[in-house]
């Protein structure tokens, strides 16, 4: 299992890159690097996980991570089209801080916890990122610019609880991986703490004081938010019925899966599907 520490080829003659991803999966593991980053899904549905924070995702969204917040987005093994998004990456300290610049500097702080920017508000900036992949050298630092001065006065909620801002120790990252890998291969069945111990090397109750340490809330908690993202999607991509999708995802009684799914929606599983597909 490779670290978490992703290299990106920039450097002295290369501080910006853009790229296309268009791929079955989202291959990249939760990993963090020390650039910044700015991705927009074109095509995908899933569950992202940026620094702390587990949620769904869906095709129009743009997320900007700081340098060193670990990510990474999974798409649901249902989908059959590909995943496609545009990825900006650029290293630290290319942009002079000038106090013209302030509101982009106050929003990359504030990216320390990932941001998630409005839909609407962000149409006219999509493409502009999109012409991005096509531009080099002075002309894709003067767009990366002007994007995010754009972005800098439309509205954008942080995502994870929890800041980072230096880099995670490499073990930490291993570990990490190898619990997101095995979540997304067995969220569909009973999973023991024991298992999850083993996984990593560790006795269960240092690895509980590990994960909670490191995500802000115990592994129970985050599987059952994993489980309910997974069961939203469901909802709105199958016609299997709320029972199913229930004991698909790990749940061996639907009512404490209505009631799961309640505190996280806010609504009842049948209310949420009504409420989108209607």
């Amino acid at each position: 299992m490779k670290p978490i520490l992703e290299p990106i080829p920039l450097g002295e003659q290369q501080t910006i890159k853009g790229f296309h991803h268009v791929k079955k999966d989202f291959e990249t593991p939760w990993h963090f690097h020390p650039q910044h980053e700015l991705t927009y899904i074109e095509a995908s549905v899933g569950t992202k996980f940026i620094g702390d924070y587990v949620g769904p995702y869906e095709p129009g969204e743009l997320v900007l991570i700081r340098s060193n917040v670990p990510h990474c987005w999974r798409n649901h093994q249902q989908q059959i089209t590909d995943s496609k998004s545009i990825v900006i990456q650029w290293n630290r300290g290319v942009i002079a801080k000038t106090p013209e610049l302030a509101p982009v500097f106050e929003m990359l702080k504030m990216a320390s916890k990932g941001i998630i920017f409005d839909q609407r508000e962000i149409a006219p900036v999509i493409p502009q990122l999109k012409n991005m992949m096509q531009l080099k050298g002075q002309y894709l630092y003067l767009e990366l610019l002007t994007v995010l001065i754009k972005l800098s006065t439309t509205t954008f909620k942080t995502l994870s609880a929890s800041s980072f801002i230096e880099d995670l120790p490499t073990e930490y990252g291993t570990r990490m991986i190898k619990i997101h890998d095995f979540v997304g291969a067995q969220y569909h069945r009973k999973i023991y703490l024991k298992e999850l111990a083993d996984l990593v090397n560790m006795t269960e109750q240092s690895f509980s004081r590990f994960f909670t340490n490191m995500m802000g809330r115990s592994f129970f908690t985050f599987l059952n938010e994993y489980r309910i993202n997974v069961a939203a999607r469901m909802l709105l991509d199958t016609e299997d019925s709320v029972s199913q999708i229930s004991f698909a995802c790990g749940y061996e009684s639907p009512p404490f899966f209505f009631k799961k799914f309640k505190d996280i929606y806010k609504v009842s599983p049948a209310k949420y599907r009504k409420n989108y597909i209607a």
